[in-house]
């Protein structure tokens, strides 16, 4: 069996492609809130009977997760977050995985290479049953990697410890970390943007490469359909328009993909902090019931974004004769 051992390959290439890609596109946003904020307060300031208001719009301001990884370290001018030292931690952590599950192959595999070929193995069948065996065999590969990854980094960004260790200050509600150490992988948007574009780019080559330049337009423009006689001249305006339209949702994807899994999971790990720090000493408590319920949103999203991008490929690139087939 070569898919576990394809898979192992290609999880190392497209976690360094999606790690390395160097986009930050929060800390702009970031800036201009700190700095609408301080200015907000030396404004407020001049009168003391402001001054109560602004320390506790100040206070209210610090409490909840930053949305904004934390940098804990550079090399060079490369600026290493802590969701970045997760995501590798994760990378490494199923390579090694896959390489020990994969080192000695048995005709009748037992545990780790149980585990990995029963995985793949459903995988490859579920997305087979989605975009058929010929798109299967070619894009496998990216769906299984991107579902793996993107399931493995939502599970270890609930581990005791990641968000709650790391720098701080004491207050008066307790130890506030201002740098954590370890922060969700997904919860940071750099990295479900990357992944999203990483798709996009592969999206491109699958489409050029299955129909070619001018099935790609006739996909978007053409008529679909039989029209006959005079109502053939209005039908070629309205699907033009309708492919206008399409443009317009192709180039949306990648921010829908992105914001919606960056979303669900930082709205999460905001829950389990609210509820750790609701009444104290029972921090440890009350967060419970809702890890439970984080597992199942992380297995829920790392499945939507596998689902997503696999529908999106097949819109474009299916062919009619093996969709047929496929029926028959």
């Amino acid at each position: 069996m070569t898919r576990p051992s394809k898979i192992g390959v290609v999880s190392l290439l497209l976690s360094l492609a999606v790690l390395g890609f160097g986009i930050d596109v929060t800390p702009a946003v970031a800036a201009r809130s700190q700095g609408a904020v301080t200015e907000s307060a030396a404004d407020k300031s001049v009168d003391p009977a402001h001054s109560g208001s602004a320390s506790n719009s100040l206070e209210q301001e610090e409490k909840g997760l930053s949305q904004k990884a934390e940098e804990i370290g550079r090399v060079g001018n490369f600026p290493i977050t802590n969701s970045m030292v997760v995501s590798w931690i994760v990378a490494l952590t199923l390579i090694i995985f896959i390489q020990f599950a994969t080192r000695n192959m048995k005709p009748v595999p037992d545990g780790a290479q149980n585990l990995l070929e029963w995985l793949v193995e459903a995988l490859y069948k579920f997305i087979e049953g989605i975009i058929g065996p010929h798109l299967t065999d070619r894009t496998f590969w990216f769906f299984a990697t991107i579902f793996i990854f993107i399931l493995s980094a939502n599970w270890v960004g609930l581990i005791p410890g990641v968000g709650t260790i790391g720098w701080g200050h004491e207050t008066a509600h307790g130890f506030k970390i201002d740098q954590p150490l370890f922060r969700g992988a997904n919860a940071d948007v750099n990295m479900t943007l990357a992944m999203a574009l990483v798709f996009f780019g592969l999206w491109l080559f699958w489409s050029f490469s299955e129909v070619g330049l001018r099935g790609f337009l006739k996909e978007l423009f053409g008529p679909k359909g039989e029209t006959p006689g005079f109502l053939k001249w209005p039908m070629l305006l309205i699907f033009f328009a309708a492919g206008c339209l399409e443009i317009i949702s192709i180039l949306v994807r990648p921010v829908a993909l992105t914001f919606r899994l960056y979303g669900n999971i930082f709205a999460g790990e905001n829950v389990l902090d609210t509820m750790g720090n609701l009444i104290p000493g029972l921090g440890w408590l009350l967060p419970i019931p809702f890890y439970f319920l984080e597992l199942l949103m992380g297995l829920v999203q790392a499945m939507v974004f596998m689902l997503l991008t696999a529908v999106f490929t097949f819109l474009m690139c299916h062919r009619e004769e093996e969709t047929a087939a496929g029926h028959d």
